[in-house]
Order: C-alpha cells, then sequence, then structure tokens
C-alpha cells in the first residue's frame, strides 16, 4: 500500500513538473509573434495570477484572508482584492469584497480600519496605502459595471483621505521644499509633527483617478510635493527607504518602521517603483528609472536591501523582483521587465504567501495590462 502510494505521489510530481515546463514555455516569447499576440499572452499571465489570487485568499463572505499571517484580514488586503477583481471584471466577487469592508471596517470617519481578527476590528487606525487602493478600484468598478453607486462611494473615500490622511508641509522657509504642498502620512494617527510616512504608499494612479473624479485640484499637489520627498529620500542614499519620518518644513529622513526596526528598502518601498512606474506621469516614471541600476543589477533580487542598495540578507521575495520589473518597464526594457515577472511567479508558485500572491498579481495587471485603466 505503502509503495502504491509513493509511485503515485511520484507520478503526479513528475505530471506537475511537465505542467510547469509546458506553462512556462507557453509564456517564452516568440520573435514572430505579433505584438498583439504579446500583448495578448501577457494579460492572459496577469488575468490568471489575478484568479490565482482571489480563488486562494477571498471567503466567500468577501474577506481577504492573510492565511500565512494567523489568519487575519488587513484593509490592505482588502483593498488588493478589489483592485484585483475590478481589473478581472469579477462584479460578484468585487461587490462581496467591498461590502464586507464598509461593514466591518468603515470607521466613524469614513477611512477603513487597520485590522480585524476574530470577529471584531483589533486595530482601528487607517492605513493610507489600502484607502486609496480602494478607492482607486470603486471608481474604476463604476465605470465597468455601469454602477455610479460604486463611484460616489469611491469619491467619498477619496475626500475622507483628504480630510483624514493628508498635512501641509513646507511652510516654515527651507530648502527642502520649494513651496507648501500636501502629503499623504502613513495613516491617520501619523497627522501630528513629525509625520511617520510610508513612500511605498504613495499611488500616482489614485491619485490621478481621484483628481479626474472630483475635480478637486489639492490631488495635483499630492502628487507633487511627494515626488519632491521621494528625490530627496533618493538624494540621501541610493534608495528609497520603507519608512521616513517629515517635519513641517518638509525635511524628509529614512527611519525604521514605527514598531522598530532597521532602517532598509524593503517590501514596503519594494511598491514604490512599481507605482511609480505605472503613472502616466512621465516625471513619476523617471523616478522608477533612476532606481533601476541599484533595484535591478543582478537577476538574483534580495528581498531586503540597506539603503546604499547592498543586500541585508539571503532571502527572495516575488515583491522585489515585481519592483525590479517595474524599473525595467519605466526604463522602456519590457521584455527583461516580462522576465522578472516571470520568476516572481516562479517563486510565488515555489513559496506561496499572500503578499506575494497579490503583488505578482497586481504587478502584472499593472505593468503589463491596462486592465486598471488607459492613460490618456
Amino acid at each position: 500500500m505503502v509503495s502504491r502510494l509513493r509511485k503515485a505521489m511520484l507520478l503526479l510530481v513528475a505530471l506537475l513538473l511537465v505542467v510547469g515546463a509546458g506553462w512556462a514555455a507557453a509564456q517564452a516569447v516568440d520573435p514572430r509573434m505579433s505584438d498583439d499576440d504579446v500583448r495578448g499572452m501577457r494579460e492572459q499571465a496577469a488575468r490568471q495570477a489575478g484568479e490565482d489570487f482571489l480563488s486562494r485568499y477571498v471567503e466567500s463572505d468577501g474577506r481577504v484572508v492573510r492565511r500565512d499571517e494567523g489568519g487575519d484580514v488587513v484593509s490592505e488586503g482588502q483593498a488588493y482584492g478589489m483592485l484585483i477583481a475590478a481589473a478581472l471584471g469579477d462584479e460578484p466577487r468585487f461587490r462581496a469584497i467591498w461590502d464586507w469592508t464598509r461593514t466591518h471596517l468603515r470607521r466613524p470617519d469614513g477611512l477603513l480600519s487597520w485590522r480585524w481578527a476574530d470577529g471584531r476590528v483589533t486595530d482601528p487606525s487607517s492605513a493610507t496605502d489600502a484607502d486609496l487602493d480602494a478607492a482607486r478600484s470603486l471608481l474604476l468598478a463604476a465605470r465597468r459595471f455601469a454602477a455610479p453607486e460604486l463611484a460616489e462611494d469611491g469619491k467619498r473615500l477619496g475626500a475622507d483621505v483628504l480630510r483624514g490622511e493628508t498635512v501641509t508641509v513646507g511652510a516654515a522657509p527651507s530648502p527642502a521644499m520649494a513651496r507648501p504642498g500636501l502629503i499623504t502620512v502613513a495613516g491617520n494617527w501619523a497627522t501630528a509633527p513629525p509625520h511617520a510616512v510610508d513612500p511605498g504608499y504613495f499611488s500616482r494612479r489614485a491619485e490621478r483617478e481621484l483628481l479626474d473624479a472630483s475635480a478637486d485640484r489639492r490631488w495635483l499637489d499630492v502628487s507633487r510635493t511627494q515626488r519632491v520627498l521621494v528625490w530627496q529620500l533618493i538624494g540621501t542614499a541610493s534608495l528609497p527607504p520603507d519608512w521616513a519620518s517629515v517635519d513641517p518644513a518638509g525635511r524628509a529622513v529614512p527611519t525604521g518602521p514605527p514598531d522598530g526596526g532597521p532602517t532598509r528598502f524593503g517590501l514596503d518601498a519594494a511598491r514604490l517603483p512599481i507605482r511609480f512606474a505605472e503613472s502616466c506621469d512621465p516625471a513619476d516614471r523617471a523616478v522608477a528609472v533612476s532606481l533601476r541600476r541599484v533595484v535591478a543589477a543582478s537577476r538574483d533580487i534580495p528581498a531586503t536591501r540597506n539603503l546604499d542598495g547592498s543586500a541585508a540578507g539571503e532571502w527572495q521575495h516575488p515583491v522585489a523582483l515585481v519592483s525590479a520589473a517595474a524599473t525595467d518597464h519605466a526604463a522602456g526594457d519590457r521584455e527583461a521587465g516580462a522576465a522578472r515577472l516571470d520568476q516572481a511567479s516562479a517563486l510565488q508558485q515555489r513559496y506561496p504567501t499572500y503578499f506575494g500572491a497579490a503583488w505578482v498579481a497586481l504587478g502584472r495587471i499593472m505593468l503589463d495590462t491596462s486592465l486598471l485603466g488607459e492613460c490618456a
């Protein structure tokens, strides 16, 4: 019996290897393929990655569960699920995720509580990246599903972000900031100076969507000021940090995370090149291009780096590979970017995680497709 079971397992492993090899071969770009064929192939890979995330991590009631992180729910994950569902045109799953989110996470000020576990909110503080991603997804879903009520929800959430998660910096005379401007801070808890900022939260496309939907020109100010901050941070080191502290004059200084830890370019900051590379503004893409020589310097991309670019450990994570792919894409080297996205997918398949699955899907969608909207 044991021998038969062992043979069956070996046969299954062999079959999976053959299927995996066939899938990898299917992703290779044949030089005889037309541009439309290549785009179609890459869109299919993005759709498959999105479906993999939704199938693995979204419950029928709309919870996006971090299965490898204790089984909790965070606003970030809900927003990722909404973005992916909207991109794939999956209206039932989008509505389930949004209905659960607004029922269980929405705060009295309209922002989203960060963490829910064991049937209740366990951390009511907001996280700005989740609020921005959720607002963006609502505006996209409103167009895709012909649902104007979702657009109202998105505009309302964007207005709540401006009210509860932005501050003005640069009011005092300072060489750091040419003129005062708005920035988004890490959450409602970071509005007192010095302000805690996570540069990986800056979402250029969300800011643009909210500007177009609301005609509130403060979103232009947010985008301009945050780009200044990012250049400041890159100017003090080779890479932007996971976290920074910004004083009222607009001076940005790299710091460790609020709960302690080293000052590094890690999984939080790895999202910055992705978000800037997908921007429709060439000035934003230039930021991602400037990071390429360090972020995409080798095939073996470390998960975390010191701010001078040196590896801070030997382990790898799909998000770091997607980040490198983003700098390739921003520089116009789409073939190199596609190869790194395939590497990220392969690593995610070997070591599946919630965060890796989300950013493999989002990376493919944001960089290789127009599923989240075209640039004008």
